[in-house]
């Protein structure tokens, strides 16, 4: 039931999306648009009670649960940026807005925006640790964690993989072709 109610989550997540959007792009009623955005997150809200629910009444931590967290963290820490992000290019695409900005490619720049990034997968992984972690002591030392300490495990990963990725651009940026009128230039072209 948990595993179903979580691809009923990510599902409902895209459709308040699509709703949200058609109604403020289509239906040309922002604050709506916005109501039925910031109502995204209650899927997460019913996903945390339902498997608390479902250990209180004395089901085995398994898989299912530990990815209930995981989905959990993951909307708290990418839900926001994913929103604006598809925002960004429905309103380019189809209703006339601008072009959504393009992350720097080089330097120090491109180094800070991989700090955000990380940042964000950061507090996802952390949020889904924290979740774990709660449900681990909710489940108490009689109970089998495993399959929660597991998903712990990915979550360290998750979170050292970003940390080596953003330490790699700030290391070892990358830096502009040597011609970079040329390149500005066709950067210029491509956002128009």
């Amino acid at each position: 039931m948990i595993a179903l109610l979580v691809v009923a989550c990510e599902v409902a997540f895209w459709v308040l999306l699509a709703a949200g959007l058609a109604l403020r792009y289509v239906a040309r009623k922002p604050k709506l648009g916005a109501a039925v955005l910031l109502c995204e997150p209650l899927l997460e809200v019913v996903l945390l009670v339902v498997t608390a629910i479902d250990l209180k009444n004395g089901a085995e931590p398994d898989w299912k649960h530990g990815l209930a967290a995981v989905y959990i963290g993951f909307t708290v820490g990418l839900g926001h940026s994913t929103v604006k992000w598809v925002d960004a290019r429905v309103a380019h695409r189809w209703f006339g807005g601008p072009p959504p900005v393009k992350p720097p490619k080089y330097g120090m720049a491109r180094a800070a925006h991989e700090w955000r990034t990380a940042a964000r997968w950061i507090l996802a992984a952390v949020v889904a640790l924290g979740l774990l972690q709660a449900a681990v002591w909710y489940v108490g030392p009689g109970g089998e964690t495993g399959s929660l300490r597991m998903w712990q495990q990915k979550m360290g990963w998750v979170i050292g993989i970003n940390l080596i990725l953003a330490a790699g651009y700030t290391v070892f940026p990358k830096q502009a072709p040597k011609d970079t009128d040329k390149v500005a230039e066709r950067e210029r072209a491509d956002r128009l």
